[in-house]
């Protein structure tokens, strides 16, 4: 056999192919066009055939470059998995075997870590942390952890603006019922926020604007119809805000024991704000000896007494302011009794704004005007009883 490369269309010198070929039978004679036979006579299947020359390859494209092998551009040599054979892992664990050695020696016993009790005196002790970030322990913690009383008195500067509050009503309510409007939007709007806050909810726009809206309709209400009506024109409001109240918070979206919650927080403040009408209702001495009252209780709840020693001063006061403005108005006596009432639901009010460590915020709003929104349904109801 030659191992010259076909040259020349010349048969190969070894003679022709003559062995049997099944696919030349089988298939049909394909169509002939032009240059079909010099094809045939060209092409002979030898595996030694080379054919030398340029070809459409090497003018219209880049000759193709043999690849690299993977050997030298992978990281790690190429893996070839292969069925396991319990035999190969017994000679790979053998052949690689650790010479055999001294054995190792246990390592040192690390110095004793100190104890639970150290660590947590060289720590510096944190409380909890709170949305302004501040990680001091706060008073109301403080008090709970010492077993103290849940109430902490809102003090002088609160029980100065409530005194002042009530002198304007006091001042107010004899010149006209317009003149006593002014200081009594400012307690109703003041009782909405300062409720609210007290019980934890906040911000509560809308609660807080519907129980001032409730509030501003009573005193519409009463200036439209006259004192001699106040009590349907102050009753009806209230009625038509609960019923406000209720449909708020069945269109809220939040779970039931929230929607309770806020229920009740919506209706007394609704209630409070209206019920603060009363002193646009009553006559105008009784709101002079009412506020008084109230603004002589509060300041004497504020000293610095014990808690028995103290509710007696205050309500002590408020008789005496009772009688003593009283005198000046035509009520007389009677004003010592309207007086010492007053008192009494100025400390009902005082105290429940004091209750669960409430905040600064607390005291200077629901500390202001709870003792006044309290005592406006009792100056109402007996100012119109005693005359």
């Amino acid at each position: 056999m030659s191992d010259q490369p076909y040259q020349g269309g010349q048969p190969y010198q070894g003679g022709p192919y003559e062995g049997y070929d099944p696919h030349r039978q089988q298939y049909p004679q394909q169509p002939q066009w032009p240059g079909y036979e010099h094809q045939q006579q060209s092409y002979d299947p030898q595996p030694t055939q080379q054919w030398q020359g340029q070809t459409w390859e090497t003018q219209t494209h880049a000759p193709v470059q043999t690849p690299v092998p993977a050997a030298e551009t992978a990281y790690l040599p190429p893996v070839q998995q292969q069925p396991y054979d319990g035999q190969y892992q017994q000679q790979y664990e053998h052949q690689y075997a650790a010479p055999p050695g001294p054995e190792p020696q246990p390592a040192p016993a690390p110095a004793p870590a100190p104890a639970p009790q150290a660590v947590a005196e060289a720590e510096p002790a944190y409380g909890p942390a709170t949305l302004a970030g501040n990680s001091r322990i706060t008073d109301a913690q403080r008090a709970r952890l010492e077993g103290r009383s849940p109430v902490i008195e809102p003090g002088m500067q609160p029980a100065l603006l409530t005194a002042a509050l009530g002198l304007l009503l006091a001042v107010t309510a004899p010149v006209a019922s317009y003149a006593l409007l002014l200081p009594l939007v400012v307690l109703q709007g003041v009782t909405a926020a300062g409720w609210f806050r007290l019980n934890g909810m906040w911000p509560a726009r809308q609660g807080i604007a519907l129980a001032f809206l409730g509030g501003l309709t009573a005193d519409a209400t009463v200036l439209a119809a006259g004192r001699d009506h106040a009590p349907a024109a102050i009753l009806g409001p209230l009625g038509i805000w609960v019923l406000l109240s209720l449909v708020l918070q069945l269109r809220s979206h939040a779970s039931p024991d929230e929607r309770m919650y806020g229920l009740m927080a919506t209706v007394v403040s609704a209630a409070l704000s209206v019920l603060a009408t009363g002193y646009l209702g009553a006559g105008a001495h009784a709101v002079s000896v009412g506020a008084v009252a109230v603004a002589v209780a509060v300041l004497a709840r504020a000293l610095p007494l014990p808690a028995p020693a103290s509710v007696a001063v205050s309500l002590l006061a408020a008789a005496g302011a009772g009688i003593a403005v009283g005198g000046m108005t035509g009520l007389g006596a009677k004003g010592a009794l309207l007086g010492a009432a007053a008192g009494v639901c100025a400390l009902i009010g005082h105290r429940v704004a004091s209750y669960d460590y409430p905040s600064r915020f607390v005291h200077f709003t629901a500390g202001v005007a709870l003792p006044l929104s309290a005592a406006a349904p009792v100056v109402w109801v007996l100012g119109r009883a005693l005359g």
